[in-house]
């Protein structure tokens, strides 16, 4: 599998905020992070791409651990945070540079993808504008750019919507089927429930820190006993029964 992580606790301070936490994402499935604010959800994207070190558990990249191939783990990841970080210096041009050159790819290829992603986001015409110049709906779309031209294995995207016009949305949601098509695991996170709904092949639901259910849409209405509830009815079901505890 193409992620796996194995009795997770972590957190920021000396109290954990994840409380063994279990998630896996296979190649060519899109998998649904969901949970409220608070629920964990950034937290365990930021131990997956190694911002914080794990109290206790394993974060698997396949078959890699940030401990012991720091390099190779990290070039298996691309990941489009949820505020988009670039740097003020760097034109889009420069930002295409450092994502090849961060990744090592092949120049000419990279360029190729780039320049069809560019496009696609409305983008090509811009390179040498600087971050300055962007609305928070572009920054974002060359985050997407910079990610999706990449040949990582594992997939992260963190609340990829906001910000985002409509036909952007759209256009993400190709893209992602098309990685998912190319063998890529993908992990999403998100509050807009009914896209996930549509889009996503399982998910696994956040909150306090644990994993309250997870598997498929049919699975999670099984593990609920809502049988005919959308996935917005029934996560906000479960954040409810977990409130009154």
């Amino acid at each position: 599998m193409a992620l796996e992580v194995t009795d997770l606790v972590g957190g920021y301070s000396q109290i954990p905020v994840l409380k063994k936490v279990n998630l896996d994402v296979q190649p060519g499935e899109l998998v649904g992070l969901i949970g409220l604010n608070g629920a964990g959800k950034s937290t365990t994207l930021n131990h997956i791409i190694g911002l914080l070190q794990p109290f206790s558990g394993q974060i698997k990249v396949n078959g890699l651990t940030l401990q012991d191939h720091p390099s190779e783990y990290k070039k298996q990841i691309a990941y489009v945070p949820e505020t988009p970080i670039l740097y003020d210096e760097l034109t889009l041009r420069e930002h295409i540079e450092l994502t090849i050159n961060a990744y090592g790819l092949d120049r000419q290829a990279a360029w190729q993808r780039a320049q069809k992603l560019l496009k696609l986001f409305r983008l090509d015409n811009k390179l040498d504008w600087f971050p300055a110049n962007f609305s928070k709906g572009m920054k974002q779309k060359v985050m997407i750019c910079c990610a999706f031209m990449t040949d990582a294995k594992l997939l992260i995207v963190d609340e990829p919507f906001y910000g985002l016009d409509p036909l952007a949305v759209h256009d993400l949601l190709d893209l992602i089927e098309q990685k998912k098509q190319a063998g890529v695991a993908v992990l999403m996170s998100t509050h807009v429930l009914d896209t996930a709904q549509r889009y996503c092949d399982r998910f696994v639901l956040l909150a306090n820190g644990q994993v309250r259910a997870h598997g498929s849409l049919d699975e999670l209405r099984q593990q609920a006993d809502r049988p005919d509830e959308s996935l917005d009815e029934i996560y906000l079901g479960l954040a409810r029964d977990d409130r009154h505890e």
